[in-house]
């Protein structure tokens, strides 16, 4: 049976810039976009804008094994709150990691049913898969993800300089994409306690070590003429090697976080683990070079890494304790409100939130308000503030760095293929999404 309806906005997100429009969805699909009508089935006020629903490309969901952490169920429903129509799920937290077809096979028996958005799924490149990964590929994963040093998950191995070639030579055979956790072990320092000053922390993983690793990723994928992505930049002078490899043609993109582009070391407190991640959260003078790779189109996309712990991972020594943010729900208005804060407005970050991250991803048509894409939709009010209370996100652990400051940007309800997923004040009950699987595309 077919189903349709209209939803008519004074401002949609169209391509590129806002512009009274009325979306017409048949079947879960956009159908036109036409002028806007007051008469529609549904009229935004006008305290609201229409944006396609963001794709989120990097996401633990720890499901299944850790599912403690979090999971399909509470993740899902954490983006659609958040705004987020698509996740990609990373390889790692999850056991069995995602590094063979039936590690993969195992997680999608864990997400049936669960999903509150779509779905897909990278896989892991370690060094006892080199040499089979295109069998990952050809099982539905969208590109690979390896580390340059250790993970904090013993079964998720990182790469040395020689396996890195390995890995981007062999997938450059199938044009398949590598995404790159880049710190430099050797630039690393004092794994143990280190106690609750942040600043201790911080000391143990320097610039230097991203630096290093991003231009280790360069010199490979020149040579290989692989395609590389680098992971969560906190180093904002690290980008300048990204530009000069561009330049040569080397085929690279990048992505930062929310917590980057918010969150200032300085006013990091003791003990406060939520804060703590790696690479780190780096001071003031830094993130102004992250927002300048923004605006300067150097960074690609901006994504949660959503990786979350159990309260009791999150001990008060910096040394100890498990590092992951959880963000997913909280991305966009965290980058709405800084963005506004900066003069920079939010039509200008948005594309990294939405087709700059789909692209990345190779999930090509998401992100976007345009006839032919999954209807996928956000009632945003950027002008709305609230504050955040950890308790009340919908993740499986009540962890949060934004806990208790004041954004200014609310979600007021996502649409999924047509279908109302999540409403603010309201539980998600739509668990419609979709997994995505990606093709095998041979090197032209």
């Amino acid at each position: 049976m077919s189903t349709a309806r209209r939803i008519a906005a004074r401002h949609a997100f169209i391509a590129g810039a806002f512009r009274p429009a009325t979306v017409a969805i048949v079947d879960g699909v956009i159908a036109a976009v036409d002028a806007f009508d007051a008469d529609a089935d549904t009229v935004l006020s006008d305290d609201a804008v229409l944006l396609p629903g963001l794709v989120d490309s990097h996401v633990h969901l720890d499901e299944p094994g850790r599912t403690q952490w979090e999971g399909f169920a509470t993740g899902t429903a954490a983006a659609a709150a958040g705004g987020v129509a698509t996740v990609v799920d990373m390889p790692l937290n999850s056991v069995p990691v995602t590094t063979t077809p039936a590690a993969l096979a195992a997680k999608r028996r864990a997400a049936a049913g669960k999903l509150a958005v779509d779905l897909a799924y990278w896989g892991g490149a370690v060094p006892d898969n080199i040499g089979r990964l295109r069998e990952l590929a050809e099982a539905g994963v969208v590109g690979f993800k390896c580390f340059l040093s250790p993970s904090g998950i013993d079964e998720f191995g990182h790469l040395d300089a020689a396996q890195l070639e390995a890995v981007l030579t062999e997938l450059a055979a199938f044009d398949a994409l590598l995404i790159v956790h880049a710190e430099d072990p050797t630039h690393l320092h004092a794994h143990g306690a280190l106690g609750p000053r942040y600043v201790d922390f911080l000391a143990t993983r320097p610039p230097a070590s991203e630096r290093a690793a991003i231009r280790l990723v360069i010199d490979t994928a020149r040579r290989t003429g692989a395609r590389v992505h680098i992971v969560h930049v906190s180093d904002g002078e690290a980008l300048d090697d990204v530009r000069a490899a561009r330049a040569e043609g080397v085929r690279i993109t990048v992505e930062t976080c929310p917590h980057y582009l918010t969150l200032d070391a300085a006013d990091v407190p003791d003990g406060a683990a939520a804060f703590k991640c790696c690479p780190p959260i780096r001071d003031a003078a830094n993130q102004d070079l992250l927002w300048a790779g923004v605006v300067d189109g150097t960074i690609d996309a901006i994504v949660s890494d959503h990786s979350p712990a159990t309260l009791d991972l999150k001990d008060p020594d910096f040394g100890l304790a498990w590092g992951g943010i959880a963000g997913l729900q909280t991305g966009l208005s965290a980058i709405a409100t800084a963005a506004a804060a900066r003069g920079i407005p939010l039509e200008a970050v948005l594309p990294l939130m939405t087709t700059g991250p789909a692209r990345v991803a190779g999930l090509d048509g998401l992100g976007e308000i345009a006839p032919g894409a999954p209807a996928h939709l956000v009632v945003f009010a950027p002008d709305e503030s609230f504050t955040v209370a950890a308790e009340a996100l919908e993740y499986r652990n009540p962890v949060s760095p934004w806990d208790g400051r004041t954004l200014t940007g609310l979600v007021r309800a996502t649409i999924v293929h047509g279908e109302d997923v999540y409403r603010r004040g309201q539980a998600v009950t739509v668990r419609h999404g979709r997994e995505l699987l990606a093709s095998v595309r041979e090197r032209a």
